[in-house]
Formats: C-alpha cells, sequence, structure tokens
C-alpha cells in the first residue's frame, strides 16, 4: 500500500478535527457536516450521511446546546466526566470518515489509536484545566475558559479542513505541550506527597 497524497491530507484532516474534538465534541463534527454539505471536503462512501442536512441541522443544534452548556457554572465541570469518553469515540468517528483509500483495518486502528488517543488527550489537558479553574476561583474564571476552548474548536476546525497540513504541525506541538504540562503536574504531585 503507497500512501498517496491524498490519503495523507485525509489523516491530516482527521487528525487536525480530532484534536479540535478535544476542546468541545460538537464543534468539529459541526464544521465536517458544513463542509461535507458544500463539498469542500470529501467523506468516506458509507459516512456520506454527515454531509446531509438532516446530519447538518442535528449537529447544529447539538454544538449551540454544547457550548452554552459549558457556561452554566459546575455543570461545565460535570459535563467534563462525560467529555474524555465521548471525545475518543468523536475524536475515532472523525478520522474514519475522512479517512480515504487506506485498508478499513488500517483506517480503523488509525483512528482508534490516533484520533482517539488526541481527542482524549486533548480533552483530558481541558478538563483538567477547568478543574484547577473550578479549585483556584470558585469557578468564576470557568467562562473565560469555556470561550478559550470554543475558539480553539473553532480555529483547529477550521485549520483542519482548510489546510491540513499547518494542522497538523499545530496538533504535534499541542500533544507536546500536553505531555509537558502533565509531565509538570506529576512532578508537583511527587513533590507534595
Amino acid at each position: 500500500m503507497i500512501a498517496t497524497t491524498e490519503t495523507i491530507i485525509s489523516i491530516f484532516l482527521g487528525l487536525g478535527l480530532a484534536a479540535s474534538v478535544g476542546f468541545r465534541i460538537f464543534v468539529p463534527l459541526f464544521a465536517l457536516s458544513l463542509a461535507a454539505h458544500f463539498n469542500i471536503i470529501p467523506l468516506n462512501e458509507s459516512w456520506q450521511w454527515v454531509g446531509g442536512t438532516t446530519a447538518l441541522v442535528t449537529l447544529g443544534f447539538a454544538t449551540i446546546i454544547e457550548v452554552l452548556a459549558y457556561y452554566i457554572p459546575w455543570f461545565d465541570n460535570l459535563l467534563d466526566t462525560i467529555a474524555v469518553p465521548l471525545a475518543a469515540i468523536a475524536g475515532t468517528a472523525v478520522v474514519v470518515s475522512t479517512a480515504v483509500n487506506l485498508d478499513p483495518i488500517v483506517t480503523w486502528s488509525l483512528a482508534i489509536i490516533a484520533g482517539g488517543g488526541t481527542a482524549a488527550a486533548v480533552s483530558s489537558s481541558t478538563a483538567s484545566t477547568r478543574a484547577a479553574s473550578t479549585a483556584t476561583t470558585g469557578g468564576l474564571a470557568n467562562p473565560i475558559v469555556s470561550t478559550l476552548e470554543v475558539g480553539s474548536a473553532t480555529a483547529l476546525s477550521g485549520l483542519a479542513i482548510f489546510t491540513p497540513a499547518i494542522a497538523i504541525g499545530v496538533v504535534i506541538l499541542l500533544l507536546i505541550s500536553i505531555f509537558f504540562f502533565f509531565k509538570k503536574i506529576l512532578k508537583l504531585f511527587k513533590k507534595t506527597t
């Protein structure tokens, strides 16, 4: 199997959207639906429904609800408890939906490991940030965190759709930052115990 440029770009697109899912689950799914609806990006044959009107309206509504829900104090922390596993599932789905010209075993392996893993890593770090914000400010700074997350999800989704090669660079930098963030937290935790 020789990877074509189209295949590589489709993988970059999927991984960019998967990282975006870690910030907000429905923002990148809605962006994917919009892009597919207007034929900006191709989807796998079995995922063509994502570009349909029903999916577009449903995902648009879900996006609005999710964004608004994260502005409700303390409810945002509750949402984070389910967001990490849902982000992993959604991250897997966006990679599967965008990967083209790959054997199904390769597609699903890549989607689960890279897509789901990336989304879960980003979602875990945002949940940790919100928990720290809640602990240090009593939740007063959480709307700022929520705004930054929505902005990041929107920007990264746009990058992934329109410039996947740049998006993958941002994803790599994001994952490196997350690694060092958790490494620093672990070091602080070890000092306090």
